[in-house]
């Protein structure tokens, strides 16, 4: 059986005029991860994957999988396949003939063809829809027939763009469900292009998070939830406080912290207790079921968040408008880097 390749991104950059949509981005994605590229519109997370599969041209920089330097080879030779948001299924074709639609193109024989998508629509638990058309099927059976068609040219390599967004909420969750099963049991690489921190977190081995065509962080969902590395990944993961290291007491060479809102203590009260806690008024009340997000707006900084388990909540109760106390422990201080 032949080793997986590695993916690595080699000072890549992709200027369009003279914007420079990605920026000198350098990457490693080892052989069989899921990697989620993570971050707001514009930050250039589409356009690296795009280059990636080879639709977009490089301007700068070098895309190596394995051994092989694949920056300038058509899309069709790189050994990657593309499953697009939009999944773009012919609306003219059944599941079998979608499927079987590249093998078409490189003149495979109609029954092998025919052959090979029942069995790779088989493998997607889409056998028993293989003669309907795409407008016979709900969204998460297109998405399992555009990923059936993206797989059966056996690819080193899956690219994924914003395959969930246009799925409703319970069925984002089922479908990411499958995805990283499916993975698992491909143990290829998946590369997957997400806005949702809820759904990197929970589908890669390897979150990227980018900004302004750059990568701010490149590690574990638990390290990037951890130990964020800028106040832009601490805000943009979510879940986080950022504050002035002065104003939290914090020593290290870093200008500001992150608190995790979940290890925020909020008791009724109208002055700090110790060096580490704050004074601020009740802005908002939200029940989450298992918890409550407290919305507190303290002199001088951004609105602050702590999440409350629902108990405990509820045997200290306090509304909006209602001057709090906010204290954490210094364990839970994380100094950014930068």
């Amino acid at each position: 059986m032949a080793t997986k390749p590695d993916v690595e991104l080699v000072a890549v950059t992709k200027r369009f005029g003279e914007t420079a949509a990605v920026d000198q981005v350098s990457l490693r994605i080892p052989a069989g991860s899921y990697c989620c590229l993570l971050g707001p519109s514009g930050c250039g997370k589409t356009t690296t994957l795009r280059m990636i599969a080879g639709h977009e041209e490089a301007s700068e920089g070098d895309i190596i999988l394995g051994s092989e330097n694949i920056t300038h080879l058509p899309p069709a030779a790189r050994g990657t396949a593309m499953m697009f948001q939009s999944y773009a299924l012919f609306p003219h074709l059944d599941c079998t003939d979608n499927v079987a639609f590249s093998l078409r193109m490189r003149g495979v024989d109609k029954d092998k063809r025919r052959a090979q998508a029942r069995e790779m629509l088989k493998r997607v638990q889409m056998e028993p829809f293989a003669g309907r058309l795409p407008a016979q099927l709900s969204g998460g059976q297109q998405q399992r027939v555009a990923l059936a068609r993206a797989l059966i040219t056996d690819p080193q390599v899956l690219l994924l763009d914003e395959p969930l967004s246009a799925l409703d909420p319970f069925l984002r969750i089922k479908m990411r469900e499958e995805l990283k099963a499916l993975q698992t049991r491909l143990g290829i690489s998946f590369i997957h292009v997400t806005h949702s921190q809820d759904e990197a977190m929970a589908l890669a081995d390897l979150v990227v998070v980018m900004n302004h065509g750059k990568i701010e962080q490149a590690a574990s969902a638990r390290e990037v939830f951890n130990k964020p590395a800028s106040a832009f990944v601490a805000r943009f993961i979510g879940g986080h406080n950022v504050l002035p290291a002065a104003v939290a007491r914090a020593k290290g060479e870093g200008a500001f912290v992150a608190i995790r809102a979940d290890r925020i203590v909020v008791q009724p009260g109208n002055a700090p207790v110790d060096a580490t806690s704050l004074a601020g008024v009740t802005r908002s009340v939200e029940y989450l079921g298992s918890t409550v997000q407290v919305g507190v707006d303290v002199m001088g900084l951004e609105t602050l968040s702590a999440v409350v388990p629902e108990a405990r909540f509820d045997a200290n109760p306090v509304a909006p408008g209602q001057p709090v106390v906010l204290s954490w422990a210094p364990k839970d201080v994380h100094v950014l880097g930068r």
